[in-house]
């Protein structure tokens, strides 16, 4: 069945299905309906940029981002955005899925929290990033029309402690592995939730964005 949200249409191939499901096993509520808004976010933007972008590569990169996270697919030394970018590059191989849009899911899921980069590069790592920067700093919030917010939060709500939940969620994604957040933005996550760091920059970002919860 066609899934239409804020005039999205979900790619409902075999492989983005098999995606959603693999997704929705590993993640818990939270980090799931991240992603998807992730999702939405990014083709609305890539939609109002007038970009040419492969739907399905932007809901693989979109849907695996934060896999990283998990116990099933953290390593014990790389960083989580590199765990996840790695699980959807396996993923994708399993589809024989050309190595070049491998290639860009891989480095939208491992760029997606360096800020400054991904927007000058091809479709689907800009759009994966501008997706994160919507839903979890509330980057050109005004930029989507409040119609289309309250769609994709209709279908994949924000819990009422969205902000100081997701900053808890990629903290126990970091913490036991402190030196892979060393130059981005996951330094300022353990600044807030470890005595060892002083700072708050980006967790101030998130706790001050127009977003309600």
């Amino acid at each position: 069945m066609t899934e239409i949200i804020a005039g999205i249409r979900v790619p409902d191939s075999a492989m983005a299905r098999a995606a959603t499901q693999l997704v929705r096993d590993t993640e818990d509520d939270l980090l799931y309906n991240h992603s998807r808004r992730v999702f939405f976010w990014g083709a609305l933007t890539g939609n109002r940029r007038k970009l040419k972008f492969d739907s399905e590569l932007l809901y693989i990169g979109a849907m695996f981002h934060d896999m990283g996270l998990t116990a099933a697919h953290a390593s014990p030394d790389l960083r989580f955005e590199v765990d996840g970018a790695n699980a959807a590059r396996d993923f994708l191989k399993g589809y024989g899925v050309a190595e070049r849009d491998i290639e860009d899911v891989w480095t939208s899921i491992a760029l997606h929290t360096t800020p400054g980069v991904p927007e000058h590069m091809r479709p689907t790592i800009a759009l994966v990033t501008a997706g994160v920067e919507m839903d979890v700093l509330g980057i050109a919030y005004d930029d989507f029309a409040h119609e289309h917010r309250d769609h994709v939060c209709a279908h994949h709500p924000r819990e009422a402690n969205f902000k100081e939940n997701i900053i808890d969620h990629f903290a126990a994604g970091t913490i036991k592995k402190p030196h892979t957040t060393f130059g981005n933005v996951k330094a300022d996550v353990l600044a807030l939730k470890d005595v060892n760091y002083t700072r708050t920059n980006f967790c101030s970002i998130i706790l001050g964005s127009k977003w309600p919860t």
